[in-house]
Formats: C-alpha cells, sequence, structure tokens
C-alpha cells in the first residue's frame, strides 16, 4: 500500500458546523472535526481505509501532488 502523504484542504462548513478535511487526490476522501486538527486526524484514517479499498479492488492509486510552499 502507498504510504506517500497526500496533501490535504481543511475549511470551515456552516451547514455541518465544523471542519472537513479532503485529500485532494483521492476522489470521495474527506472527513469531518470539531477542529482543524481532528479532521486532519480523522482524515488520516480516511486516507488509509480509501488506499486499503482502491487496493483490494485493484483500482489505480493517484499518485501524491506535490507540496508547494507558499511565501
Amino acid at each position: 500500500m502507498n504510504k506517500s502523504f497526500y496533501p490535504a484542504i481543511v475549511f470551515y462548513s456552516d451547514e455541518d458546523r465544523g471542519y472537513i478535511a479532503k485529500a485532494v487526490d483521492l476522489k470521495g476522501c474527506s472527513a469531518f472535526g470539531e477542529t482543524p486538527e481532528q479532521a486532519l486526524k480523522e482524515l488520516e484514517i480516511a486516507v488509509e481505509l480509501w488506499l486499503s479499498v482502491a487496493e483490494n479492488d485493484h483500482a489505480e492509486i493517484p499518485l501524491p501532488s506535490p507540496i508547494t510552499a507558499f511565501g
């Protein structure tokens, strides 16, 4: 299984009244948390599960996007 780091975005959802973290390279892979940190922690679990299912289904697993620094 690919243990690479997948970049994520985190944003506040008024509708959900909490934070959503999305793995930008993994379609449909997201998680919820009451704080940004909690959302990212939950996303780590979601990414592991996403990759496991994709591997079991012999589906293509995308490579992580490169991370760029903002200055």
